[in-house]
């Protein structure tokens, strides 16, 4: 271990010459990556490559005889492959690079016996689940497309969806969609569109492709990241042979870019005829409802109820009248059966009135304060009284007085 300080700080040399030193103790190792660059350089033994991490933006430098590469030759366009390789660092310019001893390219075989494993895993996590999938809006306002540099997709989406719906509006990103840096453009790409709030749905696309082009669209990270949207992510690589698996974890997949089109935005002339032949529906079931109703008015005022209104309350007027006469008749008859009533109370009230007696003759004596005089005793000689005749009164006064035996009744003897 070097043992530094601020005031014995370790020379570039020494601390370069630490380095290949730690390394040097790695000891061989394997490496897998995707082969970006090749360096074949004319009289040269060596060869000179560069071996790509598909899922972030690194390489390192990788050589090897000239024979450890033709074991291997030839090898297609960013082919995948496994380097036996002893890690370099060269003190001079402080670069790493792997000395390949082996280069085995792995195989398509491999590759799906890969994605077949992770086609489990993620299918294990519900990642493909139907449930989880977004629903496509109708009409969305701003349609996402990430495509190829000048690609035939990026022409057949845009061209078609503004066939449908002349109006719609693309938000496009241009990447690379295949190689080792499609991976991390695209990812870059949804990331970007993901966050835009008016884009309503993401359509990613390419022109189909060999098994090896299309592997970007596998890589766990990317299918991840679709996953993870907020935004519904469509899927038109327009490849049915070997289903990436951005195709299963998108909520909606077509089968080509052109299809992508019409899935994402509708047929304006389709949604005219729609409206037309709604409307025509509409019209008719109205008229239908005015006829019937029209038909159903008339046989209404065809009958005799309504032709003569009155027809329908004469009835209740006669029987009206009927319970009025009788009515009458009874109340009649209640009054003068109280008028009879009444006379023979006044009959009798009149029979037992004081005036009753008074009009046969007699008189009632009474002091001058009004209270009835039944015995002399409450007179004496020249006292002023009153008497009540049947008409009027007449005033008196006391001369004498007499007492008259009173006869004394049964009860008494």
């Amino acid at each position: 271990m070097l043992e530094t300080s601020i005031e014995s700080p370790a020379p570039v040399r020494v601390v370069s010459e630490a380095i290949k030193d730690w390394i040097g103790k790695l000891g061989p190792i394997w490496v897998e990556g995707e082969l970006s660059q090749v360096d074949d350089r004319k009289g040269s033994t060596m060869i000179f490559m560069r071996l790509r991490d598909t899922s972030a933006e690194m390489s390192i430098s990788v050589s090897c005889h000239r024979s450890v590469f033709a074991a291997v030759a030839p090898l297609p366009a960013n082919a995948r492959i496994k380097v036996f390789s002893k890690v370099n660092f060269y003190t001079g310019n402080g670069s790493l690079s792997l000395n390949a001893r082996e280069i085995h390219h792995v195989g398509i075989g491999e590759l799906l016996a890969r994605l077949e494993a992770l086609k489990k895993v993620l299918a294990a996590e519900g990642l493909f689940a139907l449930a989880r999938k977004k629903e496509l809006p109708f009409l969305p306002r701003r349609i996402g497309l990430i495509c190829g540099r000048n690609s035939a997709a990026e022409k057949d989406v845009v061209e078609n969806a503004r066939r449908r719906w002349p109006a719609v509006e693309f938000e496009i990103r241009e990447v690379a969609v295949q190689g080792s840096s499609a991976v991390s453009e695209v990812s870059s790409a949804l990331k970007e569109l993901d966050a835009q709030d008016d884009v309503d749905v993401i359509i990613i696309t390419r022109g189909g492709g060999s098994f090896e082009d299309l592997l970007p669209f596998s890589d766990e990270g990317l299918v991840r990241l679709v996953a993870s949207c907020q935004t519904p992510v469509v899927s038109a690589i327009g490849h049915e042979q070997d289903t990436p698996l951005i195709d299963l974890v998108a909520d909606f997949r077509a089968s080509t870019p052109t299809d992508a089109a019409k899935r994402v935005v509708p047929d304006i002339q389709e949604e005219q005829k729609a409206i037309g032949e709604r409307s025509s529906r509409l019209l008719r079931a109205i008229i239908s409802r005015v006829e019937r109703e029209s038909a159903e008015i008339k046989s209404l005022a065809s009958r005799p109820i309504l032709k003569d209104p009155k027809q329908l309350i004469a009835p209740l007027v006669e029987e009206l009248k009927s319970w009025s006469k009788s009515l009458r008749q009874e109340m009649s008859h209640l009054i003068d059966l109280a008028r009879g009533e009444l006379a023979q109370g006044a009959a009798q009230l009149r029979a037992l009135s004081p005036l009753a007696v008074l009009e046969r003759g007699y008189a009632v004596a009474l002091t001058q304060q009004g209270d009835l005089i039944r015995d002399i005793n409450q007179v004496s000689s020249g006292d002023d009284f009153r008497l009540r005749l049947a008409l009027g009164e007449i005033a008196a006064t006391v001369r004498g007085t007499t007492e008259i035996a009173r006869k004394k009744s049964a009860s008494e003897k």
